[in-house]
């Protein structure tokens, strides 16, 4: 090792912090969205969704009966997903159990999971697109494997 570089410890260390920091800013975005979905369905206010194309589906799919599940909006659904993976991984990044991670990948998958099938519903049996179904897919997508990446970088 030249002086003056950083070790490979170090740089672990750096790449840890990045991703944990992109995880949680993942995390508030998916929390902020799913927030205005539940914001809309309760107040019964149209969405903004002006993109134009197959994504303008957005208020189709919020009025659509699927939108619901056991009478409540999935965008609550939602919230305690990102608030709930939020605070988890947030206590195993100070208490870094296995058994919390194993947790916390699950939770993760399950919502990747979830995303899936709800993409699919608006796909073929809604027939509508929402931006910000799929943006809250795409998050979910991504933080899982970012924590995924996580364990496997402290292992």
């Amino acid at each position: 090792m030249i002086a003056g570089e950083p070790s490979a410890g170090y740089d672990m260390k750096m790449h840890r912090t990045a991703v944990l920091v992109s995880l949680f800013v993942l995390l508030l975005a998916g929390l902020s969205d799913s927030w205005y979905l539940y914001q809309s369905a309760i107040t019964d206010t149209a969405l903004t969704c002006e993109i134009g194309g197959v994504l303008d589906g957005c208020n189709i799919v919020a009025q659509s009966p699927y939108s619901q599940l056991l009478g409540i909006p999935l965008a609550l659904y939602g919230i305690f997903f990102y608030a709930l993976l939020f605070v988890l991984v947030a206590i195993w990044t100070l208490f870094p159990k296995k058994i919390l991670w194993q947790g916390i990948h699950l939770l993760a998958l399950g919502g990747v999971a979830a995303s899936a099938v709800f993409v699919g519903i608006q796909l073929f049996l809604i027939k509508a697109i929402c931006v910000y179904c799929l943006a809250s897919a795409a998050i979910a997508v991504i933080c899982w494997w970012l924590i995924y990446g996580l364990r496997k970088s402290d292992s």
